[in-house]
């Protein structure tokens, strides 16, 4: 099945289950005012939104706002190039402030990059690459499951004494 009749299929299939979810013909339903216009059902009818899964997961939060900080600082440096190469174009005095003033955002720029990608190293570092033997996610799963096994064992020694306890004695005194 190609392209187009896949979309076809789906076109119809859209519109069989709006006639089944909206309403019974006759009580002013959507589907009645559809019919109404002088639209067919055999017509090609396209869905507006069409729900599809993400192919890759969402950045972590810090990761993304460094990356939309990086994004926002990259453009106003961009602008401001722009903006000083056609003052120095145009011979105007705002030229050598503009170029200044360019240099400067350059480097802001240059460093939001760089926060990106050091946020984002250090994210993997804390909470999900585990093959690196470096990884301090490592070490704290390791100090968890070392206080778990030392919780269970405090419990088991406790319900070792009570049972212990209990056998040799002759009364509840």
């Amino acid at each position: 099945m190609g392209t187009a009749e896949r979309q076809r299929t789906r076109g119809i299939q859209g519109i069989q289950r709006t006639r089944e979810t909206r309403g019974t013909p006759g009580t002013g339903s959507i589907t009645d005012e559809h019919e109404a216009s002088g639209s067919r059902f055999g017509e090609e009818h396209r869905e507006l939104w069409v729900e599809e899964p993400a192919r890759r997961r969402r950045l972590p939060d810090p990761v993304r706002t460094a990356a939309v900080r990086a994004v926002i600082i990259v453009a106003l440096t961009l602008i401001q190039a722009m903006t000083a190469f056609l003052c120095a174009m145009a011979g105007s005095w705002l030229s050598f402030p503009m170029v200044l003033s360019s240099v400067a955002s350059t480097v802001a720029a240059t460093w939001g990059v760089l926060d990106v990608w050091v946020t984002r190293q250090v994210w993997n570092q804390r909470h999900g690459v585990v093959s690196v033997p470096s990884s301090t996610a490592r070490q704290l799963r390791r100090e968890r499951r070392r206080a778990r096994r030392q919780a269970r064992t405090a419990e088991r020694s406790e319900d070792r004494i009570r049972r212990r306890g209990r056998t040799g004695q002759l009364s509840h005194s």
